[in-house]
């Protein structure tokens, strides 16, 4: 793990800011959905990105009541 050399301390609420160099080398927007796990003692914060539920790839995946499922899986489907 790389450090940035940043730090940042929580507020009242439990918040922090993510520096803008941060966000915008991360390509993090306003109102990005950001996944939290934990490792150990450590936080790891990632970029969400809905994943199939079939195939656990983020690549063309379709929103279908309320479920996220890929072209391919789609097509796999469909030849069933």
């Amino acid at each position: 793990m790389k450090s940035t050399g940043i730090v940042r301390k929580v507020d009242e609420l439990g918040r922090i800011v993510l520096p803008i160099e941060l966000r915008r080398t991360l390509d993090i927007d306003v109102k990005d959905a950001l996944e939290i796990y934990v490792e150990g003692s450590q936080i790891i914060l990632k970029k969400y990105e809905p994943a199939c539920v079939f195939c656990g790839s983020s690549k063309d995946v379709i929103h279908f009541k309320d479920k996220n499922v890929c072209r391919n899986c789609i097509h796999d489907l469909e030849s069933i």
